[in-house]
């Protein structure tokens, strides 16, 4: 019998599959689908920083003064509507979605600076979830703003919120650092739990009827797995913390690839709701499937076979793929004007 087990952050998980962030957690029933589909845990939609500043500093009516005097105008900051629940709302729903389901619940906070709303990082603790990720949602503009200040806050947020909390802490980040190695190498030190990569970046759009600038979020493609794929492979064996990867995860191959770089997890959103939460459980079939016929007992057995440490060629992460992937697409050209 296949056995699909794996460990998240001290978590026994019956597989490899995590409903990652997303619309599917804002009610407690897509918390049952999702489950009753085969996820083996579920990362809940994310509270945002600025919820809890709205609450506890009245921010509405701080963004409200000088608004035509500064650049971020408050028309691009989300009203308090807009978010599905308030801070309160928020713990309440952790404690019926541990009520309603009997898999791991890991709730989420979106932040981008050190402040006060890392403490309600204990009042999540207490509401009972399993654990927390952290989501660290930061694009540097400034142009005086050092790579050494731009990492510095991670690790400051990433210090204040383990410092809060007694359950594991997942740190999701971007990949966008000079050495992406050495600082997961940081908060490892730090003690993060397990890092998931990668945070994508939402770039916005403009209208052009209304001369405004509006959101534009594009669900991911298959081809954004080979950023997550590369770097768990890279960091893999190097690092106490667990890998969790997330984007690009639509199908069975995809989770293959990624336990074979050496993911602990594979977090699905943008399939889940491409194709229904249903989805889950044809990836899990095909993985099932996939390890049959290539005799693959468990997931512990190809997890990190071919990673840096362990493929046959560990350059391939490096330079030389590069230079072949340069090689290769230059040959397509040619070959291409010669037909």
């Amino acid at each position: 019998m296949i056995d699909l087990s794996t460990k998240y952050v001290g978590l026994r998980l019956r597989t490899p599959l995590v409903a990652s962030a997303s619309p599917l957690s804002h009610e407690i029933d897509g918390i049952r689908r999702l489950e009753d589909a085969g996820a083996s845990a579920i990362v809940l939609y994310s509270l945002f920083e600025e919820q809890l500043r709205l609450e506890q500093m009245e921010l509405d009516d701080r963004l409200a003064a000088g608004t035509d005097s500064f650049a971020e105008a408050v028309s691009f900051f989300p009203q308090a509507n807009e978010f599905q629940l308030g801070p309160e709302g928020y713990l309440d729903h952790i404690r019926r979605a541990k009520r309603a389901v009997s898999i791991p619940i890991i709730a989420s906070l979106n932040g981008a600076t050190v402040g006060g709303w890392t403490e309600y990082a204990r009042q999540i603790e207490q509401a009972g979830a399993d654990a927390l990720e952290c989501n660290i949602y930061f694009l540097a503009t400034d142009p005086d703003d050092s790579s050494n200040e731009v990492e510095q806050r991670y690790l400051d947020i990433v210090l204040a919120v383990k410092s809060a909390v007694t359950i594991p802490v997942a740190v999701k980040i971007s990949p966008f650092f000079s050495n992406m190695a050495n600082m997961a190498k940081r908060l490892d030190a730090l003690g993060a739990d397990a890092l998931v990569l990668f945070n994508r970046f939402y770039q916005p759009d403009i209208n052009l009827e209304e001369l405004e600038i509006v959101p534009n979020v594009l669900l991911s493609t298959p081809q954004d797995l080979r950023l997550p794929l590369t770097w768990i492979g890279v960091l893999y064996g190097r690092l106490r913390a667990s890998l969790a990867a997330t984007s690009g995860v639509h199908g069975a191959e995809d989770v293959i690839k990624l336990l074979m770089a050496g993911a602990d997890i594979t977090m699905l959103c943008s399939a889940l709701l491409r194709n229904g939460v249903g989805h889950l459980r044809s990836v899990e079939n095909g993985v099932i499937k996939w390890m049959e016929e290539h005799e693959y007992e468990s997931v512990r057995q190809m997890q990190g076979s071919m990673s840096q440490l362990h493929c046959p060629d560990p350059s391939a992460f490096e330079r030389a793929q590069y230079m072949r992937a340069v090689k290769g697409a230059q040959h397509v050209v040619f070959s291409g004007r010669e037909a």
